[in-house]
């Protein structure tokens, strides 16, 4: 008969397709238990994983019934995301595990687009998710996202909360929800920044997994008020592969750096244009700029994207692609990078602040 460190042994040969290491050094196997003849085990994923649960648990149990001695195998798959550790002295949102910036050093590059179909893909995958746009002079998520309307206000006690609007199984609100569509944002840095804070803390974000906040581009003052004030638990940066984004994508990367904030990674858009009527593909704005750029900083290059005519109609349709063609090439490499996004998310250290009191002073 099979033994526990049996198993163990067995579990440890096993590899994660995702991260790369296998399932005991990665602590995702859990509750290993040998009764006879009869084995069951816990795959815990740290990231969002729908699509792929039947995967794994077609891998370990095949592994575990070529054990001798074992005769029947049960083995329970699920994902299970935690908070993680955002930047110090930044107060933690109510309602939100980890926040994820996405961010691009200048305008135009797609970031917006990319940060809709990446909340997107990680709402198939399983997780709650909410985006917040902080793009206050350009607000667009409304308009990806599919939400027009306002957002209701809810009393709670003597505080009041917006409640966010819900579409493709995603929570959203921007500031492009409480203003006339065609009213300029005339706003100074401070006055943005407050009113930011203020929609990222005034809004009832119930137990989010993730909470996608799609940057204002460049890295000016609102910028870098908001990396510093928003517990961001990584960020993603957006650009393209020509030179002169490139140029202000290095600017962003290195004010994340400056502000302790980790980079989860690059996403390289609109890498290749393949004609839609005789296929001839060409790089536009060049290629390998991304990959570059990732390995001068040590990063991760998380995928990609073309130059697709389908991306821009579905965005302005409010469907983006992951919902408008979720069979589609280009919705994979979406999913792909989202996976990517939320192992390099799990991979960071856990939140502990929660396990410790907090101390009040009163007057007695």
């Amino acid at each position: 008969m099979p033994s526990v460190d049996d198993v163990r042994g067995k579990l440890s040969t096993l590899t994660d397709p995702w991260t790369g290491k296998d399932y005991v050094t990665g602590k995702e196997a859990r509750n290993v238990r040998v009764d006879g003849d009869t084995v069951s085990v816990d795959i815990v994923l740290g990231y969002p994983a729908k699509s792929l649960l039947d995967t794994v648990r077609t891998q370990v149990t095949e592994a575990l019934q070529a054990l001798p001695g074992v005769a029947r195998v049960t083995v329970n798959v699920s994902s299970q995301i935690v908070a993680h550790q955002a930047l110090r002295g930044a107060q933690r949102v109510e309602g939100v595990r980890n926040i994820i910036a996405v961010a691009s050093g200048k305008g135009g590059v797609g970031k917006s687009t990319v940060a809709a179909n990446l909340a997107l893909a990680l709402a198939q995958e399983g997780a709650k998710v909410g985006v917040l746009d902080a793009d206050i002079y350009g607000p667009s998520q409304p308009m990806m996202l599919g939400m027009p309307g306002k957002p209701r206000v809810a009393e709670q006690g003597d505080k009041r909360k917006l409640i966010p609007l819900e579409n493709h199984g995603v929570r959203g609100i921007s500031i492009g929800m409480l203003i006339d569509p065609d009213q300029a944002v005339a706003w100074r840095g401070p006055m943005a920044t407050g009113a930011l804070e203020q929609l990222l803390r005034d809004t009832q974000w119930e137990d989010l997994d993730y909470l996608i906040v799609d940057m204002p581009p460049g890295t000016g003052d609102i910028q870098l008020t908001l990396a510093q004030k928003v517990p961001v638990t990584g960020a993603v940066s957006v650009t393209t592969p020509q030179d002169i984004a490139l140029l202000d994508a290095r600017k962003g990367l290195k004010m994340f750096e400056k502000v302790n904030v980790p980079i989860l990674g690059v996403v390289e858009n609109m890498g290749l244009h393949v004609c839609s009527n005789c296929g001839h593909e060409e790089h536009v704005f060049g290629a390998g700029g991304g990959d570059r750029m990732a390995k001068e900083y040590g990063v991760d290059l998380l995928g990609t994207l073309p130059l697709d005519i389908r991306i821009r109609e579905q965005a302005d349709a409010g469907r983006p692609t992951v919902v408008a063609e979720p069979e589609s090439r280009v919705a994979g490499l979406y999913r792909d990078i989202a996976r990517r996004v939320a192992v390099k998310v799990a991979e960071l250290s856990k939140d502990s602040s929660a396990i410790f009191p907090k101390i009040v002073i009163q007057n007695t």
